[in-house]
């Protein structure tokens, strides 16, 4: 497989992003989740923040891709309806999908739409998620719209996805809307976490791809437990999945290819691995959100390591939280420890 041009070698090895850890605000415990794309030529990070009761979604802005500062909460806590008012992330707003272009929103029916997964109890991910969607014709963002109903729910799938559904990918191609989502066999115990594709051409109603899942755990290898968070991109007339593997003790990034965006061929290795003991992912390096800026993909993620007094947040199983980056180049001056070493 020809993954060259795709990878990320190069870690910023630190922080872009932290939680406040202050007592009461959205992301008193942890951030989470990044979805990074550009907005009336300003950028933006589309996040989640955990505050020991549930998620709720905030935007930050930038202007080095670097140096990150909170916008609003727009996706919040006793809003909605009862499925979506407690725990609420966003993942994706309809964006340019092509790998080489700026990831600008895209407008349809001459609106923006937002994608998020709810939580129907308070705590850390607590009962079986649903897939909701929300639109705004606001050219700041910060007003949302939730449509009432979930478009996808755990309920209504198969075996692999009853125990919940996470993160969503939105991508359009040839007048069809691919819905990219992870799910969960089940909540009790042990669960996979595969990935699946539902199609539709309004948005609101969608069918689930009957070969599903599309992108399935490896036996005994580094993505065992999880195949999970993808993120779809386009190079010419081949598409790129970065999506993370967990085998119950390490969370890292990975890459499959396809052709036509439902057969799906993954590399065999991660592509970001943790980091050693005492760097910032030494856990997890996973939940990519990846794109092109001057020429340069960033790739960014959630990155974990165990918490050590004096961090500015503890989330739940005494970790510290927090959303890293990693790049093509090396254009962190240095600054950086390398990825796949």
């Amino acid at each position: 497989m020809h993954i060259e041009p795709y990878v990320t070698p190069y870690k910023l090895g630190k922080p872009v992003l932290i939680g406040s850890g202050i007592p009461g605000h959205f992301d008193e415990r942890a951030v989470d989740c990044p979805f990074v794309f550009q907005h009336n030529e300003k950028l933006y990070m589309m996040y989640v923040g955990f505050d020991g009761t549930g998620y709720q979604t905030a935007l930050a802005t930038s202007t080095d891709l670097l140096n990150w500062e909170h916008l609003s909460v727009i996706l919040r806590r006793n809003e909605g309806a009862d499925w979506d008012s407690r725990n609420i992330a966003g993942t994706w707003i309809l964006k340019e999908n092509k790998i080489d272009a700026p990831p600008v929103l895209k407008k349809w029916n001459n609106k923006y739409w937002l994608l998020y997964h709810a939580y129907p109890d308070f705590g850390y991910e607590e009962g079986s998620a649903k897939i909701g969607i929300a639109w705004s014709e606001d050219e700041q963002l910060l007003e949302w719209h939730r449509c009432v109903d979930p478009i996808l729910t755990p309920e209504e799938g198969a075996d692999w996805e009853q125990g919940g559904l996470y993160k969503e990918c939105l991508v359009e191609h040839d007048s069809t809307f691919y819905l990219f989502y992870n799910a969960k066999n089940t909540n009790k115990g042990k669960w996979l976490e595969q990935t699946g594709v539902a199609f539709s051409t309004d948005l609101i109603s969608w069918q689930r791809y009957e070969h599903n899942p599309i992108l399935r755990v490896s036996p005994e290898r580094w993505d065992s437990g999880f195949v999970s968070d993808p993120c779809v991109l386009q190079d010419k007339d081949q598409w790129i999945m970065y999506f993370f593997g967990y085998n119950y003790k390490q969370a890292q990034e990975g890459i499959a290819l396809s052709k036509d965006l439902l057969h799906w061929e993954k590399y065999p290795d991660p592509i970001i691995r943790v980091g050693e003991e005492g760097m910032v992912d030494s856990i997890f390096a996973h939940k990519p959100s990846v794109v092109t800026h001057n020429g340069v993909l960033y790739h960014f993620y959630c990155s974990c390591r165990p918490y050590k007094e004096g961090d500015a947040t503890k989330n739940w199983g005494k970790e510290f939280r927090t959303i890293s980056v990693a790049a093509s180049h090396d254009v962190f001056k240095g600054d950086t420890t390398h990825a796949t070493g």
